[in-house]
């Protein structure tokens, strides 16, 4: 399994490198640091303002970085088959993604300094970006690391359950963890009456076919790795989700992606889900 981590000075980017320590048995670690100069990362611009000591203060944020990833190099297994490194001057969520795409990254693990949802909307965040422009499963890991023990894994219908289930199979968890399948009903208790009309058995029809959903993916996951239990609630599936997770370690969750305006403005269930939840969320895509 190969994983790449963004990481910087922060308490939330050691808290990530550990994380996936404690998570993963990885055969090789990328530790990716973005020198974020700002403005003055264009030479044009650089040179324009006439900056005194401009050089000495780009090569400072250089070295800086590469400490930063010298002291994430330390909270890594030395059993750790291969851990690479890269630091270049180039916007960190920019450099993270492509960074991911070069070296055919199974996972993009990131610390999240839990900005507003207003703030990341119109201010951006690393990890923010990441989660919108990311073409592979992404751990944003939430305080500091701790053991997994309890997963929840919240499918909303069967396609999604399938590649969650097989997410899980196929990147299996360094320790045997205890599974709780959840699937939420959207309740339909705000729709007016005039909509309601043809639908009175959709919510019982729904709840049946979340029923199946949860049961068949315990099947699929039956195995000495996971302890499985189910379970199907009515509700709003971002709130729900996250009251669940309160008493889990991790909450994995599959993404649709928005599209458009939508996705920016709006957002999705797993995005809401990151933004919201109390512990640390991986988003399989």
């Amino acid at each position: 399994m190969r994983i790449v981590v963004g990481v910087d000075w922060s308490d939330e980017a050691f808290a990530a490198v550990e994380q996936i320590g404690l998570l993963y048995r990885p055969d090789d670690v990328v530790l990716v640091h973005g020198v974020d100069l700002g403005m003055l990362q264009s030479p044009l611009v650089a040179g324009a303002v006439n900056l005194q000591g401009y050089d000495d203060f780009r090569q400072a944020l250089i070295d800086a970085g590469r400490q930063a990833i010298e002291r994430c190099r330390t909270l890594l297994s030395a059993e750790t088959p291969s851990i690479r490194t890269l630091c270049e001057v180039q916007h960190p969520a920019a450099f993270i993604l492509d960074s991911a795409t070069a070296v055919k990254a199974d996972l993009i693990a990131m610390g999240t300094h839990d900005h507003s949802r207003l703030t990341e909307v119109f201010a951006g965040s690393v990890s923010h970006r990441i989660l919108l422009h990311a073409t592979v499963p992404t751990l944003i890991v939430k305080g500091k690391a701790r053991p997994i023990t309890r997963v929840l894994l919240a499918a909303e219908g069967r396609e999604d359950a399938i590649r969650l289930h097989t997410w899980l199979t196929a990147h299996p968890f360094k320790n045997p963890v205890a599974v709780t399948i959840l699937s939420v009903v959207p309740s339909l208790h705000n729709v007016s009456e005039h909509l309601m009309v043809g639908l009175e058995g959709w919510s019982e029809q729904s709840e049946r076919y979340a029923e199946q959903v949860v049961n068949d993916t315990a099947q699929a996951l039956a195995s000495p790795h996971f302890t499985v239990s189910t379970m199907v609630r009515t509700g709003d599936p971002v709130t729900t989700v996250c009251e669940v997770g309160n008493s889990h370690d991790l909450i994995v969750v599959g993404s649709h992606g928005r599209k458009g305006l939508d996705r920016f403005l709006l957002g999705s269930v797993s995005h809401g889900i990151v933004h919201r939840a109390g512990c640390s969320v991986l988003v399989v895509r």
